[in-house]
């Protein structure tokens, strides 16, 4: 079911998530069928978007949805950094449409995760993908774009970048 995205100011967007337990294993398939109708929506209205955080639409459960190539489900996902190498990056966000940030993010990353079977799962992760999994990923600790922001000049208001 397409849910409403919470906007930048919602309290909800700014609360740490809670870990998904295996008795909880049976709202994982309705929260990821809600994750990806929503990202679906999004994308037909706005011709963005690759991922999206469960937070994001009122799930406070660590999970992340994202669909590039096929869909990707991480069920309690742990981001490691195998180097200190960052770049600056414009960042938009789907909780602020319409804004840009202007962040610093890791070039490289490792997810690990488990998948919806819970099985663990590893995923090395490079460029945009290791910038995307670190976005959507922020939001389950209740940390947005606009506070990983590079000075208080790095603002923008513009449009969205259009990838799948």
């Amino acid at each position: 079911m397409i849910k409403e995205i919470l906007k930048l100011g919602n309290p909800v967007l700014y609360e740490r998530s809670e870990e998904i337990k295996t008795e909880e294993k049976t709202n994982l398939c309705a929260w990821v069928e809600d994750l990806h109708d929503t990202l679906m929506e999004y994308r037909r209205v706005h011709g963005a978007g690759r991922a999206i955080a469960a937070p994001q639409i009122g799930i406070k459960k660590r999970l992340l949805y994202m669909y590039t190539d096929r869909p990707y489900i991480f069920v309690n996902p742990v981001l490691d950094f195998p180097d200190g190498e960052t770049y600056e990056l414009m960042d938009d966000c789907m909780s602020f449409p319409g804004l840009l940030v202007k962040v610093r993010r890791h070039k490289r990353a490792v997810i690990r995760y488990l998948d919806e079977d819970f099985c663990e799962k590893e995923m090395a992760l490079e460029g945009d993908l290791s910038e995307l999994l670190q976005h959507e990923y922020d939001h389950l600790d209740g940390i947005l774009a606009t506070m990983r922001a590079v000075d208080e000049r790095s603002f923008y208001l513009g449009q969205m970048k259009r990838s799948f």
